[in-house]
């Protein structure tokens, strides 16, 4: 299976965003994927017609998408142009969860945004993702999350990253095997690292970058062409990559 991660759009109406995401769509058609996530920060503030041209740009593909909000996105918009039944019925607080079984592999989806705030939160979804894991028939899983759960190094960003890390930590190793590797988005910035003894990522962004900077007096320039990632699981093995396109 070939998955591509598209994640921080940001589009509004007074920034190119949108054309950076048809820059990365246009790119995808050479690969054809076999589906594409988006991990959140979708739109700038509240922005329904924003949502609705995404929503129409992913329905022109020839592949599956699925949707995750970001601490930019308002539920309440992505439900009404997406539909209820984009995400898990069974998700606790309303949350936009999904999940997808292909067979041998398996895709999740956990909403890890807190109303009113930046940073996100896995707490109350546990039991949710465990059940996910768990269950008997569970193919070996990658989980996707709009806030990251490894530091990136960046101060400012790092303050709202996932919390609630160290009960995931536990689910995690109460289901061995069963989860490949996290991967995430909000930094705007392509890292990967270690949680739990898994891989664990976080994707570029199709709105220009942030800079990596670690809190010094001297900011290095960044680039300048959207990014995405793309996870390859074959013969039971993952592999991801970060592209710029």
């Amino acid at each position: 299976m070939l998955i591509a991660q598209i994640s921080d759009i940001h589009a509004a109406p007074d920034n190119d965003n949108l054309a950076r995401f048809d820059q990365a769509l246009a790119w995808l058609e050479q690969l054809s994927p076999d589906g594409v996530v988006l991990t959140g920060d979708l739109t700038d503030n509240h922005w329904l017609e924003g949502y609705k041209l995404i929503a129409d740009r992913l329905q022109q593909q020839n592949y599956p998408s699925w949707v995750l909000p970001g601490n930019s996105d308002s539920r309440y918009l992505m439900r009404a142009v997406w539909g209820e039944k984009t995400w898990a019925l069974d998700a606790p607080d309303d949350a936009l969860h999904f999940v997808h079984n292909a067979g041998s592999f398996q895709l999740i989806g956990i909403d890890s945004t807190v109303a009113g705030q930046d940073y996100g939160s896995v707490d109350g979804h546990l039991e949710w993702l465990n059940a996910q894991l768990s269950r008997a028939d569970a193919p070996p899983s990658l989980l996707f999350l709009h806030h990251p759960v490894i530091a990136s190094g960046i101060p400012t960003l790092d303050a709202t990253r996932c919390r609630g890390l160290k009960k995931l930590e536990e689910c995690i190793h109460n289901t061995p095997g069963r989860l490949l590797a996290i991967s995430a988005g909000h930094v705007h910035r392509p890292v990967a690292g270690l949680f739990a003894g898994i891989p664990a990522y976080i994707c570029s962004a199709v709105c220009p970058a942030n800079p990596l900077w670690f809190g010094t007096e001297d900011v290095p320039p960044v680039e300048k062409s959207p990014g995405l990632m793309i996870h390859r699981y074959v013969d039971h093995e993952l592999s991801s990559h970060f592209v710029c396109v």
